[in-house]
């Protein structure tokens, strides 16, 4: 099954149409109380969310339609109660939540990438800095054997050829992830363009992909292009990734160790709301763009069942879905966060002041097996937290 989540992410594929309104799971025989539930929103999480389902509708009947339309798409079909949960790379502040009755909680976590097409150089060759990216995106440093990108790559033959800027076109958590980086590193940037899903682009010329899809394509047909991806994008589409010098002066790679390292510095249990960013954070081994997706449900829903049915897949995700979110690099919540994470849904979720969801004996028994077996994709721990 591994071979389908892929097809669905090759760039040139016909199958990446589709997947920006894919039914992750199809229809069956269901018990009396069970219900199909429907989501909508990030790309990012795309690949992880069409694994999670497949398993889950095997072992229980039930049904999760979601809709890959981006984070700022998912947004505003939760806010419209056109779907049961909405799914964004951006965090919705507190005082957001509180005005549309929403509690966030974070799923899963891992990296936005820069990937390069320059002819003859593959992927981790090319240094970039945060300063340097800013000045790419901002349409002030225009060919790849421009002195400021010469001055990171000593001894690497760079092309006298135009830097071609690849971005998102439609509201994007891996947008604000990226634009908030370029932020932290640009003064300029902050001023000029700022942080969000959806921002103007100064680079003339620059191409407008939707979803990390359309970028993926963008990005592997056209020479001399530059653009930012979610890391499973990268690997499944073969794009060559770029070098980013971290906050310890260290240029490292793309990876799950690195997202990791990067994920241990989450102090969730003082985030209000579970608002937290992960750019740019300390560590000689943390990855620069590191970043969460998000779960967006009503606190008091307008259809329980549905919310709890929502609940009960992600609770089962948790606690039976790490492996296979480190078998395509992402970094699964640790156990502590998941605690503070479902007593939130048990305080903060309810139907006729009662909750909408606990814990059953069932789900106990899974988390213990769950426990007792390590998560492993080539040895990789789950990434700690605070």
């Amino acid at each position: 099954m591994r071979t389908w989540a892929r097809r669905t992410l090759t760039a040139s594929g016909t199958l990446t149409q589709a997947a920006a309104a894919l039914i992750l799971a199809v229809g069956a025989t269901l018990p009396a109380a069970a219900v199909d539930i429907s989501g909508a929103g990030a790309t990012f999480p795309y690949p992880v969310y069409a694994k999670w389902a497949e398993a889950y509708k095997a072992k229980t009947g039930v049904a999760m339609n979601y809709q890959s339309i981006g984070s700022g798409g998912g947004i505003k079909q939760i806010e419209a109660k056109t779907v049961d949960f909405g799914a964004s790379d951006k965090p919705l502040e507190p005082k957001d939540l509180d005005a549309n009755g929403l509690l966030q909680f974070p799923m899963i976590m891992g990296g936005v990438v820069p990937v390069v097409n320059i002819k003859g150089i593959g992927a981790g060759q090319v240094k970039l800095t945060g300063a340097v990216l800013a000045e790419i995106y901002l349409g002030k440093v225009k060919r790849w054997n421009d002195p400021a990108i010469k001055s990171l790559n000593g001894g690497l033959a760079l092309p006298d050829e135009a830097i071609s800027v690849v971005h998102r076109s439609d509201g994007s958590g891996t947008t604000f992830i990226f634009t908030h980086y370029l932020s932290e590193m640009s003064p300029e940037w902050k001023q000029k363009v700022g942080e969000d899903a959806s921002v103007a682009w100064p680079a003339a010329g620059s191409l407008g992909g939707k979803g990390n899809e359309g970028v993926a394509s963008y990005a592997s047909r056209i020479n001399g292009a530059i653009g930012y991806v979610e890391y499973a994008y990268a690997l499944q589409n073969k794009l060559a990734y770029v070098l980013l010098q971290n906050k310890a002066g260290k240029y490292v790679k793309p990876s799950a160790e690195t997202f990791q390292a990067a994920a241990a510095n989450a102090n969730w249990a003082k985030a209000p709301g579970f608002f937290l960013l992960l750019t740019d954070q300390p560590g000689a081994e943390s990855w620069p763009i590191t970043g969460a997706s998000f779960i967006l449900v009503y606190k008091n829903p307008p259809k329980p069942e549905n919310t709890k049915q929502v609940l009960d897949f992600f609770d089962w995700a948790y606690h039976n879905g790490a492996q296979m979110a480190s078998q395509l690099d992402y970094v699964p919540i640790p156990a502590n966060v998941i605690k503070l994470v479902e007593d939130t849904w048990k305080a903060q979720i309810k139907a006729g002041g009662k909750p909408v969801w606990a814990a059953t004996p069932s789900k106990a028994g899974d988390r213990e097996a769950a426990a007792a077996t390590p998560s492993k994709a080539g040895g990789r721990p789950a990434a700690a937290a605070h």
